[in-house]
């Protein structure tokens, strides 16, 4: 459905950010992006959304193809109109406006009102948070309360393809749990393609189907979410385990054994 074939990002016309990345997501699945911070994952969905040039940033090698269409060089408006909808780090609305009005902002190229109402409900179904505080200011939710808001409010586009930037980013671990319950919730009645940038490592991958690591700019390891979850590496640079279930700080990790892949 989507595939990111060997693509370069150059902020400013002089900082290269990305160095031949490649990805693909199908139909239906959940795939996972992660990496520390810096890696350049959140570069990866803007590049994908079209919104690198609100940021002086743009793909000059490379291409981005999403059901067999070129996209690499559309604008952010043609690619949303494609279905294709990111949620972006940080959980961004609208803190004036109550929940409801946020979420009707996020169909608003939507002109059926029957089934903007049914779309509605489907989303009050998946977050009955946000069904109880339908008419509470968005400002003053909770913090796993507005990122249930903001992909809720992405959902009511009826997306073919959703980017989660962060979800769980400053949130409890109970709230983060009840996230990513929904999220594949989501996924496996709509049959929603999900890519997900997360740096909480062991959640992502208990989600999602495949994932791929990033670091300073490039893919260096990729693989099943199971195939990823055991690879040593992982448990010790990411999980933060060694051995049989030994905890291990990050600090004590001596070396993390980068596997590079030249993209043709």
């Amino acid at each position: 459905m989507l595939e990111v074939n060997n693509i370069e990002v150059i902020y400013s016309k002089v900082i290269l950010v990305l160095r031949g990345v490649s990805l693909t997501v199908g139909e239906g699945q959940i795939v996972s992006l992660l990496g520390a911070n810096g890696a350049g994952k959140s570069t990866t969905l803007k590049a994908i959304s079209g919104i690198l040039g609100c940021e002086l940033g743009e793909v000059t090698h490379g291409r981005i193809d999403y059901n067999g269409q070129r996209i690499e060089k559309k604008g952010p408006e043609e690619i949303a109109a494609l279905g294709i909808r990111q949620v972006i780090e940080g959980r961004r609305l609208y803190a004036h406006l109550n929940v409801e009005e946020n979420l009707l902002l996020g169909a608003y190229l939507n002109r059926d009102r029957l089934d903007v109402k049914k779309r509605l409900k489907q989303i009050y179904d998946y977050f009955p948070r946000l069904n109880d505080k339908r008419k509470a200011v968005s400002g003053y939710l909770s913090g796993g309360e507005q990122q249930m808001l903001v992909i809720g409010r992405s959902l009511m586009a009826r997306p073919r393809l959703i980017m989660l930037d962060e979800p769980s980013l400053g949130l409890a671990p109970l709230v983060v749990k009840e996230i990513f319950e929904i999220i594949k919730a989501i996924n496996r009645e709509e049959k929603l393609p999900i890519l997900l940038v997360e740096q909480n490592a062991n959640i992502a991958l208990s989600v999602s189907d495949y994932a791929y690591v990033m670091e300073n700019g490039r893919i260096v390891l990729d693989g099943t979410a199971e195939k990823i979850k055991t690879n040593e590496d992982i448990r010790e640079f990411y999980l933060g385990l060694s051995g049989v279930g030994k905890k291990k700080s990050y600090r004590d990790v001596k070396h993390y054994k980068r596997r590079k892949r030249w993209l043709g």
